[in-house]
């Protein structure tokens, strides 16, 4: 009798914004068991730190950490304090964007893929929707993936990689939001704004790209309904 292979395992990037969370309910019902990854960088606000918590518990993530790294002490964006979020859209890469932020994630990812011996790495990044920002490319992602594997003792010795898996690299956000209703996914349950707050400001891009997707996927954000 062949021994029974372990369910596969991933660690997911997990913001408690409406990409991810989607990606971890597809994740869960392809049968991975789930690692979750949160990060407290800097950010201006804990309330995407809140609903990552409540998500993993409700999907019952094997395990969820959250990392403290301190990316404002430098600045660089206004996600991290460094001058105000923008309430209209503007040219170029936005203000919000966070030096190189997934990049350093994804590493940090991989390190604990590695130790954990997981199968994958999972980031709901898309190229589609989004506010430009240079590390939620596909040109990134095939590029980062070739530095892990060179760094990763796993792969050296027995060319077993750690795939980054980013399903949505090419899917705009309003069929994300359509996967995830036919997924069972709460989206009051997650934060995408920007501010934080009680209830999101519908200014910042972020509110704004989830506007656009509910409204494109022809339903209303439960966010909004309450």
């Amino acid at each position: 009798m062949e021994p029974r292979k372990r369910p596969q395992r991933a660690v997911v990037l997990l913001s408690g914004g409406l990409d991810s969370t989607t990606l971890a309910y597809l994740l869960d019902a392809y049968g991975f068991v789930l690692y979750g990854l949160s990060f407290r960088y800097g950010q201006r606000h804990e309330r995407e730190l809140e609903a990552a918590r409540a998500i993993a518990e409700k999907l019952r993530f094997a395990e969820h950490r959250v990392v403290t790294l301190d990316l404002a002490q430098w600045g660089g964006s206004s996600l991290v304090g460094s001058g105000e979020i923008p309430s209209q859209p503007t040219r170029g890469i936005p203000s919000t964007y966070v030096p190189v932020r997934n990049l350093v994630f994804l590493a940090i990812a991989h390190a604990y893929a590695e130790a954990i011996d997981a199968d994958a790495v999972a980031i709901a990044v898309s190229q589609v929707d989004y506010s430009g920002y240079p590390d939620c490319r596909g040109e990134f992602l095939d590029a980062y993936q070739q530095a892990a594997d060179l760094a990763s003792r796993r792969f050296v010795e027995t060319r077993r990689r750690i795939p980054v898996l980013a399903p949505f690299l090419d899917v705009p956000k309003s069929a994300i939001v359509r996967l995830g209703l036919r997924l069972g996914v709460d989206y009051a349950e997650t934060w995408s704004c920007y501010r934080g707050g009680e209830r999101p400001c519908q200014e910042c891009d972020s509110c704004r790209l989830r506007a656009q997707a509910f409204a494109e996927a022809g339903v209303p954000d439960p966010l909004l309904q309450r």
